[in-house]
């Protein structure tokens, strides 16, 4: 019940940080690539702080494991993830860009099941519809 619930405060932080800054940036006619930056360089200070008891398990992870952080976090996510969604934001009201931004339960669900061979059931298949199917419904004019 933990997860789920650090889960429900995750997508509460981001749909209210996505108003924020939508209106940052219009407010500030800022171009995504800075929303970004101003975003990252906030995160990376408090993290920094917060995580500091922690650096010292950095060179116990691997390589591996570094690589995977690097690629997945740091460039798929960190930067092409959040350069398209700050592009989004700038573009199209908050209606349309996050019902189809956060759809990242779909695409994890899909990940786990092709990749790390979690089993396909009944309720992941119901899942994965009414989640499209609530896309469909939320950005179509």
């Amino acid at each position: 019940m933990k997860a789920q619930f650090f889960a429900l405060i995750t997508a509460i932080a981001w749909g209210v940080g996505g108003y924020f800054e939508k209106k940052g940036l219009h407010l500030g006619n800022l171009s995504p690539q800075i929303g970004i930056t101003i975003r990252t360089f906030v995160a990376f200070v408090i993290l920094g702080i917060i995580s500091f008891p922690q650096w010292k398990t950095i060179g116990q992870a691997g390589s591996k494991a570094l690589l995977f952080m690097i690629v997945g976090g740091g460039l798929l996510a960190g930067v092409v993830g959040m350069l398209c969604f700050y592009l989004a934001l700038k573009g199209a009201s908050l209606g349309k860009v996050m019902p189809i931004a956060f759809t990242s339960p779909l695409f994890g669900a899909l990940m786990g099941i092709i990749f790390a061979g979690e089993p396909i059931t009944l309720k992941t298949i119901i899942g994965i519809i009414l989640t499209v199917g609530g896309i469909i419904v939320l950005t179509i004019n």
